[in-house]
C-alpha cells in the first residue's frame, strides 16, 4: 500500500504561501505535498496537484524524469545533498514551455533529506509555436543551449554567441535579455558587418556637433539608447582592428566618448555579442585583439545548427510557413514534410524560411506538397553552388515552375554571365538587407556592392 504524504509543517506553508514565484513541496517520492498560491495561479488554476506526483504533473511521464531519459532536479539533489538547477519542457495551461527549475534539499533533525522545495519560472523568450516570434525547439542540443541561456541571464556577464549565419543568434540575444533583470529596459543591436569604419565610432558612441564634417548635430550613439538594458553587437569578428580598442575600453571600463568630446561618459549596460566567425583563429591569425576575445567570452553558448537537431524541423517548419503566408494559410502535406528534414541547410533556418516561401509561391492550392518543395529546392542557389544547376523538367514543374528560366540560364557559355544572372535572381529572391545577402554569399557588403554595380551597368 502506497504511503500517505506526509503533511507539510504549518510554519512551512506559511512561508511558501508568501513567496511571489511559484513553488511547490515535494517528498522523497516525488510526491507534491503542497503549492503555494503563485504555482496554483500559473501553473495549475483549475486542478489540484497536491497528493499527485511533479512528474505526472508537469510531464505526464508514468515514472520519474531520470527513468524517462530527462535530468530530474530531485535526483540530482539526493545524489548532490545541494541546490541543483535545471530546464524542463512542462506541460502548461498555455501548452508547452521551457521552465527553469531551481530545487534545494530541506533536512530534518537528523540531518537526512526529508523534503524538497522546487521554484518555477518560466523562460519567457521560448514559447510553443502558436505563441509568436520566439526559439523554437526540443532536440538535445536545442535544450541544452536554452539552458545555457537560463543560467547566464540573470548575471551581468558579457555573453558570446558562436555559430552559423541563421541560426537565430538575434533570437537567443533576446532570450537572454528578456530573461535578464534588465528586461524592462531596452535591447539594441548594433550590426557590424554593415557599418563602415569610418562611420563605427560614431554610430556606437555618438557624436558632438562639428565632430566631423556633416555633423551638424549632437548625437547620442547606441551605447546611450540601450541605458540600463542590452547592448547586442552582432558580427562583432567584423570590427577592424582599430575599433576594437575602443570597443575595450568601454568593456573594461565601463566608460566612452562621444566623437570630438574629452567628456568621460559611464555606460549602465550588459554586452551579449555574436559572430558566425572563428574568433580564436582570428586572434592566431592577428585579425582580432585576444584581450578583446577574452573580454566579450566570460560566457560563450554555441548555437547548434539546424542540421544538429533535424527533429525541430517538424515544429518549425508549419510555424515559418504561417509566418511567410499569413494572409493565406497553407498547411504542409506529411511528404512534403519528410523531405524537409532530409535537407542539410548550410543556411539553416533562414535557409529553410526562404525555401519555404519559395514553396508557397508555388503552390496554388492550400497544401504545400512535396513537388512544390522538390521545385523550390532546384531553385534556390546556395554560394558553394551557385554555378552547378540541377536539372528541371518543366512538364513535371507545373504552370509556375521556373524551369524556362533555369533551361535559359544553363544555356550560358561565360561562367562570368552565368554568376551575373545568378546574382540578379539571388537579388530579386532575396528579401533581407544587403549584408545579410552578403554573409549568405560569402562576401563582404563591399565586394557585394560591387558586383551589383557592375551587373546594372
Amino acid at each position: 500500500m502506497t504511503t500517505p504524504p506526509a503533511p507539510p509543517l504549518p510554519e512551512l506553508m506559511s512561508f511558501l504561501e508568501g513567496m511571489s514565484e511559484p513553488h511547490i513541496l515535494l517528498d522523497r517520492q516525488y510526491r507534491i505535498l503542497a503549492a503555494n498560491a503563485a504555482y496554483r495561479h500559473q501553473f495549475s488554476p483549475q486542478h489540484n496537484v497536491v497528493g499527485r506526483t511533479c512528474y505526472e504533473v508537469s510531464h505526464h511521464f508514468d515514472k520519474p524524469c531520470d527513468q524517462a531519459g530527462e535530468s530530474c532536479p530531485l535526483a540530482l539533489a539526493r545524489a548532490s545533498g545541494q541546490r541543483e538547477r535545471v530546464l524542463h519542457l512542462h506541460h502548461t495551461p498555455h501548452g508547452e514551455e521551457y521552465i527553469q527549475i531551481e530545487l534545494a534539499p530541506l533536512r530534518d533533525a537528523q540531518g537526512e533529506q526529508a523534503f524538497f522545495v522546487e521554484k518555477m519560472a518560466p523562460l519567457h523568450a521560448s514559447r510553443t509555436p502558436a505563441q509568436g516570434h520566439h526559439l523554437i525547439g526540443r532536440a538535445p542540443a536545442f535544450q541544452h543551449m536554452l539552458g545555457l541561456v537560463a543560467r547566464v541571464a540573470p548575471a551581468r556577464a558579457t555573453v558570446l554567441l558562436l555559430g552559423e549565419s541563421g541560426t537565430g543568434k538575434e533570437l537567443v540575444a533576446r532570450a537572454v535579455h528578456e530573461a535578464s533583470p534588465r528586461a524592462q529596459r531596452p535591447l539594441v543591436a548594433v550590426d557590424c558587418s554593415s557599418l563602415p569604419e569610418n562611420l563605427f565610432e560614431s554610430a556606437l558612441f555618438g557624436h558632438e556637433r562639428g565632430a566631423f564634417t556633416g555633423a551638424t548635430s549632437t548625437q547620442p550613439g547606441l551605447v546611450e539608447a540601450a541605458s540600463g538594458g542590452t547592448l547586442f553587437i552582432d558580427e562583432v569578428g567584423d570590427i577592424a582592428l582599430t575599433m576594437q580598442v575602443k570597443l575595450l575600453r568601454l568593456l573594461e571600463s565601463g566608460t566612452y566618448r562621444r566623437v570630438g568630446s574629452t567628456e568621460v561618459r559611464h555606460a549602465d549596460l550588459r554586452v551579449v555579442s555574436a559572430t558566425h566567425r572563428n574568433l580564436a583563429q582570428m586572434v592566431s591569425d592577428g585579425r582580432f585583439r585576444e584581450d578583446l576575445y577574452y573580454r566579450l567570452s566570460t560566457f560563450p553558448i554555441r548555437l547548434p545548427a539546424l542540421r544538429e537537431r533535424r527533429e525541430d524541423i517538424a515544429l518549425l517548419a508549419p510555424t515559418l510557413l504561417q509566418r511567410v503566408t499569413a494572409a493565406r494559410p497553407l498547411a504542409l502535406s506529411s511528404d512534403a514534410l519528410a523531405l524537409l528534414q532530409t535537407q542539410d541547410y548550410p543556411g539553416n533556418v533562414r535557409e529553410l524560411r526562404n525555401l519555404l516561401e519559395r514553396a508557397s509561391l508555388l503552390c496554388d492550392g492550400n497544401t504545400v506538397e512535396a513537388s512544390h518543395v522538390q521545385q523550390a529546392l532546384q531553385a534556390g542557389m546556395r554560394p558553394s553552388t551557385l554555378t552547378e544547376w540541377p536539372p528541371v523538367h518543366p512538364a513535371e514543374a507545373g504552370t509556375a515552375s521556373l524551369g524556362p528560366a533555369l533551361t535559359a540560364f544553363q544555356s550560358l557559355q561565360s561562367r562570368h554571365t552565368l554568376e551575373q544572372a545568378n546574382l540578379q535572381q539571388v537579388l530579386a529572391q532575396h528579401t533581407g538587407s544587403r549584408a545579410e545577402l552578403a554573409a549568405q554569399l560569402g562576401m563582404s557588403e563591399r565586394s557585394l556592392y560591387r558586383r551589383i554595380k557592375a551587373l546594372r551597368s
